[in-house]
């Protein structure tokens, strides 16, 4: 799993957004539900400005693993930017529990 996500990870720095997609949703048509692939995927999703794929992504990668600290604090800003202050607030919330601090 670490191979595909290492890979996607690549190709997103190098720019190559398609070839980083393709790589993350192979790994999980074979690999299954990995909450860290599938924040990666998230991440992803919000360079290629697919907002709502990326709350998605990042929503089951959170029904994987709630202390995903980062996921959650991606939602947060998400949320706040579609206008949804009461799901970015649990999320920040959420997020300062995971961390024990507050955001910059």
């Amino acid at each position: 799993m670490s191979a595909y996500i290492n890979l996607g990870r690549l190709l997103h720095e190098a720019r190559h957004l398609a070839d980083a997609e393709s790589m993350y949703r192979r790994a999980l048509a074979t690999q299954g539900d990995d909450p860290l692939l599938l924040y990666n995927l998230g991440v992803l999703l919000e360079d290629m400005h697919r907002k709502n794929e990326a709350m998605q992504a990042y929503e089951k990668a959170l029904r994987g693993n709630p202390r995903l600290a980062d996921c959650h604090y991606n939602l947060a800003l998400l949320y706040k930017k579609l206008g949804r202050p009461k799901q970015a607030l649990r999320h920040m919330a959420q997020y300062r529990r995971l961390v024990g601090t507050q955001p910059d």
